[in-house]
């Protein structure tokens, strides 16, 4: 989703979002002559739309106050890495990758060839922004950007957003019924935002429309031309797990801290192995970030020209890391080697379910074990970590309360199965 405010990814991390607010059956004047407003800027754009198509396409629109809080809940910005990448970065989604690679090989031979963006590169931004087509936000996006248009933060550029949509709807690429996206706006199998949509998307499979909703060789083509015009050079690494000395000055690190290879090996920083740097594959005047993520303590990082057009199509630091190392992983990597800086690591889609099986199991009424953790769950987590007279029960769901349930249900397995009359 190329935008500075990002899509929510609730399916994956550890958080539900407000469901949509029933409209209030009264008109609301101040979002009438809001969208009033909004008709007259549509009809003064460049190819405006009629007043006409305007209500047509609006018509029946009724604002959604719930979108408005989670302008500042950004769980790129809110959830620890370790859990962020946990949820995103898992077994099953690699798994599904790889299908995904072989099911669609020759449209990502074509599309890598055309546009210079390696096959497992597109596919990690599929997975990552819409678990390959699985997940596309369930808000309607017409209410949605309507709604940012006319109230709370930014809202000149929710109405450049709305506008855009608007256009898109009107040239035939889109069908307003039914359209849905995130909180934001952003939709589709890779979430683009209305105005990314109509500056860079592209018509891959030759039907004459651009519908990265319905057609994935167009959500596909679109994501290598962005990735592509963001500045990626093909066949160059987006970067490197490093080892960094003692003492390292951690004020050195940040994505925008550009330095010569040279000058990252003056500082002591090697490869994993201890042997000097040497990445493969790039210019011989390159120039590297260093990124320290969690701190001295946790992975470092050595970063190129490629991390920064992934870090543009979504601008969070773990975003970026989380495309990066799936990607990774997709390739036959086993993922970052340096552990975390944490006891409690995060837990991925099966181990979540595992831990929704044990919660059932005593008896919460969380509704299915499906790896998401909303709010149910994580009352039902905060009440076991009570019971365990925990300090900090703060009903995250990491791997020490998955361990615990673990242990104590298998230490009662015994004494349940010697309880249980035998067949004689």
């Amino acid at each position: 989703m190329p935008i500075l405010i990002t899509l929510g990814l609730a399916a994956a991390l550890a958080s539900t979002p407000a469901q949509p607010t029933a409209p209030d059956p009264g008109l609301d004047p101040a979002f009438s002559r809001c969208l009033a407003g909004l008709q007259a800027a549509a009809a003064a754009a460049s190819q405006g739309i009629s007043a006409d198509r305007f209500n047509e396409i609006t018509a029946d629109l009724t604002p959604d106050p719930s979108v408005l809080g989670l302008l500042d809940a950004q769980p790129e910005f809110t959830t620890p890495i370790w859990d962020y990448l946990a949820a995103l970065v898992d077994r099953q989604r690699v798994d599904d990758g790889r299908a995904m690679l072989q099911q669609h090989r020759d449209l990502l031979d074509r599309v890598s060839a055309q546009y210079g963006v390696d096959p497992t590169t597109i596919v990690a931004v599929w997975g990552v922004e819409s678990d390959y087509g699985r997940v596309f936000g369930k808000r309607p996006l017409l209410q949605s950007l309507a709604t940012l248009s006319c109230a709370g933060r930014r809202q000149a550029f929710f109405r450049g957003e709305l506008l855009a949509l608007l256009k898109l709807i009107d040239r035939g690429d889109l069908q307003a019924q039914g359209l849905t996206g995130s909180w934001a706006g952003a939709f589709g199998h890779t979430q683009f935002m209305p105005s990314t949509y109509a500056r860079i998307a592209v018509d891959g499979d030759g039907d004459g429309r651009r519908d990265l909703v319905g057609s994935i060789p167009d959500a596909l083509a679109s994501t290598a031309n962005y990735l592509k015009r963001a500045g990626w050079r093909s066949g160059e690494p987006w970067g490197m797990e490093v080892r960094i000395p003692a003492g390292f000055n951690a004020g050195l690190a940040g994505r925008t801290q550009r330095r010569a290879l040279a000058d990252w090996r003056a500082q002591g920083v090697t490869a994993l192995d201890g042997s000097a740097l040497a990445p493969a594959n790039l210019p011989a005047d390159a120039r590297a970030a260093l990124l320290l993520p969690a701190g001295n303590k946790g992975p470092a990082l050595l970063v190129f020209r490629n991390y920064d057009a992934i870090y543009s199509y979504n601008a969070a630091e773990s975003y970026a890391l989380a495309i990066a190392t799936l990607a990774d992983q997709l390739r036959g990597g086993n993922g970052l080697a340096t552990a975390w800086p944490t006891d409690d690591p995060g837990l991925g889609r099966d181990e979540r379910r595992q831990l929704q099986t044990l919660l059932l199991a005593r008896g919460h009424d969380i509704g299915s074990a499906d790896g998401m953790i909303g709010t149910a769950t994580r009352r039902a987590i905060q009440s076991e970590q009570q019971r365990l007279g925990w300090t900090n029960a703060d009903g995250r769901a990491g791997q020490r309360i998955l361990r615990t349930l673990q242990e104590e249900a298998a230490a009662a397995a015994p004494s349940v199965q010697k309880a249980l009359p035998q067949a004689r």
